[in-house]
């Protein structure tokens, strides 16, 4: 068959139409096919094909099981913690911030490392997807252990003010570093209870994500956090509104009390401009 012919009559078997003219032109699909994908090449593709899936939020569990569907949502805490530093360098743009999130990149990297070091493969596990990356040690563990060692330090290292401090204002210190320590803990066994990893491999990303969190935080501290008012003051920082909050020892309660000042200033010049 002549080849324009054959594209000719493709053409007119899938040309764009309404639902029901679609319908007309292919038939219903019995339970189970699947329509095919427009355009030509696509009808003529090889079915044994491959396809790779961006594993960065796919998480299974087993159906009906409720507290495999809970500890799936809570593997996913990495992934919300990184939407959450997005929001704060997007409405912050704080130093301290952006220097927590270069470390977490770095252990990232770290991990990719060591994963293709070791080269060990995940447990056979019997999901629908399966997944190529090696699992010692494991990301999710190392990440959370990271942040959580990281946030710890910060609290009780860069917060801490010895001469106002007391245990009722303290409190919400300590209810923090106990619940990222157990969200941290949460999450690992999530990965073994799903089976994505071995207790060793997640014990490993514990015992990699821990110090990382340590060396990376006392770099900051000791050596980047003297150059933050510095670098706050290059022009590329002024012109992203980058600044430095070191000084600050209740940046909340100092954002408060300056949009308060400032929103009684500019009520009282409205209120003269009015007379």
């Amino acid at each position: 068959m002549d080849e324009s012919i054959r594209k000719s009559r493709l053409k007119s078997r899938y040309l764009p139409g309404s639902r029901e003219t679609c319908r007309a032109r292919i038939g219903m699909a019995a339970e189970g096919e699947c329509l095919p994908v427009w355009g030509e090449e696509n009808l003529y593709s090889d079915q044994t094909t491959r396809w790779k899936p961006i594993s960065l939020t796919h998480v299974e569990y087993e159906e009906g099981d409720l507290i495999g569907k809970g500890l799936a949502w809570c593997s996913l805490t990495p992934v919300f913690i990184l939407v959450g530093f997005g929001t704060l360098l997007l409405f912050r743009r704080e130093l301290h911030t952006i220097s927590f999130l270069a470390g977490i990149l770095i252990n990232e990297a770290v991990n990719w490392v060591l994963k293709h070091l070791i080269r060990e493969p995940r447990p056979c596990r019997g999901h629908s997807v399966v997944f190529s990356e090696y699992g010692m040690p494991s990301s999710h563990a190392q990440f959370m252990w990271f942040f959580s060692t990281y946030i710890v330090l910060f609290l009780y290292v860069r917060l801490h003010q010895s001469y106002t401090s007391t245990l009722l204002e303290n409190m919400w210190k300590h209810l923090t570093a106990v619940g990222v320590f157990l969200l941290s803990m949460l999450v690992s066994y999530s990965r073994v209870y799903l089976r994505y990893h071995t207790t060793v491999q997640v014990a490993a990303g514990a015992v990699a994500g821990i110090p990382l969190g340590i060396v990376w935080f006392a770099i900051v501290q000791l050596a980047l956090t003297p150059w933050f008012p510095m670098i706050a003051a290059w022009p590329i920082c002024e012109l992203f509104m980058v600044r430095d909050s070191t000084l600050i020892p209740n940046i909340l309660w100092f954002e408060y009390t300056a949009a308060r000042a400032e929103a009684r200033t500019r009520h009282r010049k409205l209120g003269t401009k009015c007379q």
